[in-house]
């Protein structure tokens, strides 16, 4: 994965992060599966829960990501880049 700065993630993370997303696909595809069956409402929501859960947990892991990377030089540009991520979760996180 790449960012806004150019930096090169560990290939070992993404991997992983493909995989989740992997998982998480297979979820909703059996999410749509079980409605194309006519699976009872909370079973569906149920599953709905589980995809919901992974997203999130896969969202926080790509902020984690960002504040790992290397912050930038500078006060200023270290304030306005931890103000950046802090809008991101607020926004949706």
């Amino acid at each position: 994965m790449r960012d806004g700065s150019g930096v090169q993630h560990n290939p070992k993370d993404k991997q992983a992060m493909d995989a989740r997303l992997a998982r998480i696909e297979g979820q909703v595809r059996a999410v749509r599966r079980m409605i194309a069956e006519d699976r009872d409402c909370e079973s569906v929501a149920l599953q709905l829960a589980a995809a919901r859960k992974a997203l999130d947990r896969t969202f926080y892991a790509m902020v984690s990501c960002l504040i790992r990377e290397k912050p930038p030089a500078g006060v200023a540009a270290r304030r306005a880049y931890a103000h950046r991520i802090a809008e991101i979760l607020a926004r949706f996180g």
